[in-house]
């Protein structure tokens, strides 16, 4: 009945999650709560670590799409478990530096990147900036030159691929706002101009054709369309480059009606066709980057709500509302994301009708779920939305000023706060009333 591997049902009939009961740790933390189990995190990263090894030969680096969540735990466990990192901002750059990460192993990304974040880059020598537009590459060599730094960068790719899924989270295509396009010359054109700037050091190419997905065939023709474009980097510029990335976006099962992905698999198809291609132009195979975040922390989080109160029934919309909601999940208000829910003290209760799961914010659109089957539910019963661990936290705001909800790590029976709950000075922290009011 479960999503993943880190949940199971205790003697007492709870759910439970590495090891400790949900009902105890709502009553002991608090809720709305952001449960992340340590040893489900660690095992997804032994997966796609140890699967780019097995097919690959090790060549090549797993960076953790840190944007899926980051904290500076997280990151901790990420460099232990031997991956590298991508951030896609100067706060998620600052994170790594502030937890010790080893700067050579970040990737740096984002679309616009400012002049601040570039030089906090620069400055602690990051592994890589991935170049995402022309006006980019000319301020990195700019602020790099006036640091008197070398940087290491790769550029980013639009290959020009639909990899059918949400159109907001559609990362590949040529009318993708992420970077250089492939088919009109622009890509290889900012690539020439890179090789002639000093304090720029091409180290390879990367892309992103989506999120969510559950099919290999997207991933394949990626590989295909990087490697030749790698192959006409050489043949024009004559630049060989060291590194492909393509990028994450593998699938997350949200519910039973998802399917889960094989990632021995995936990987396996993914470096088989990347030699091939290498093996068909005859040149040798690059170091190869993958980017997994979803992947690796959706299915090891739950979010632990308290319930407020239930309305309606009798031929009305049956509402549960919750002491959270959008303002901590903002998914489904975006793009209708789909989750499952269930009652922390009794999981395995039948379902009597649908209902909505709706939240606390002044929005008629506060909602979690939407016409989900379930049990009887009451005030003050502790309910489970699962696979909350991926832009949750991530994503969460201070809408109607609410404080943003702890984050627990928990293995072996233990409970960890990694992220403490805000409470209302935080949220009054950077308000300032003028002399004159």
């Amino acid at each position: 009945m479960f999503l993943s591997e880190a949940l199971s049902i205790n003697s007492k009939g709870h759910l439970e999650i590495g090891g400790c009961d949900a009902v105890e740790l709502a009553r002991e933390f608090g809720t709305p709560l952001y449960v992340m189990d340590e040893g489900l995190i660690r095992r997804n990263c032994s997966s796609f670590r140890d699967s780019l090894m097995k097919h690959y030969g090790g060549n090549g680096l797993i960076l953790y799409a840190s944007k899926a969540f980051c904290a500076m735990a997280m990151c901790r466990i990420i460099e232990s478990e031997g991956l590298g990192l991508d951030v896609a901002s100067g706060g998620e750059l600052y994170t790594a530096i502030k937890s010790g990460f080893s700067m050579e192993r970040v990737y740096f990304h984002g679309n616009n990147k400012t002049e601040g974040e570039i030089e906090l880059a620069v400055e602690n020598n990051v592994g890589r900036i991935i170049i995402d537009n022309r006006e980019e590459l000319f301020k990195v060599h700019r602020l790099a030159s006036g640091l008197g730094r070398k940087v290491r960068v790769t550029f980013r790719i639009k290959p020009g691929i639909d990899a059918h899924t949400h159109d907001a989270v559609k990362t590949g295509m040529s009318n993708s706002k992420f970077g250089l396009t492939l088919e009109n010359g622009e890509a290889l054109e900012v690539i020439s101009q890179a090789k002639a700037m000093e304090n720029i050091i091409i180290k390879g190419i990367h892309c992103h054709i989506g999120s969510q997905l559950f099919h290999i065939a997207p991933y394949k023709a990626a590989a295909q369309t990087m490697v030749d474009f790698l192959d006409r980097i050489r043949k024009t510029l004559g630049v060989e480059l060291e590194e492909i990335n393509l990028g994450g976006g593998f699938g997350v099962r949200y519910t039973a009606r998802h399917s889960s992905i094989d990632i021995d698999s995936f990987i396996g198809e993914i470096c088989r066709t990347v030699k091939e291609e290498c093996e068909k132009r005859g040149i040798k195979p690059p170091a190869l980057l993958l980017e997994p975040g979803r992947s690796i922390v959706a299915p090891a989080g739950i979010t632990l709500y308290t319930v407020g109160t239930v309305k309606g029934g009798n031929g009305f919309n049956r509402y549960i509302i919750v002491d959270g909601g959008m303002a901590d999940n903002p998914r489904y208000v975006l793009y209708q994301a789909p989750y499952e829910a269930l009652l922390a003290h009794h999981p395995q209760a039948p379902a009597v009708s649908e209902a909505t799961i709706a939240g606390k914010s002044c929005e008629s659109g506060d909602i979690l779920i939407r016409n989900i089957a379930m049990p009887e539910v009451k005030p003050g019963d502790i309910l489970a939305v699962l696979a909350t661990g991926a832009y949750n936290y991530s994503m969460s705001s201070n809408y109607n000023r609410l404080p943003r909800p702890a984050v627990l790590l928990v293995r072996n029976g233990r409970a960890r706060v990694i992220v403490k709950r805000e409470d209302y000075e935080d949220i009054v922290r950077n308000d300032i009333i003028p002399d004159d009011l």
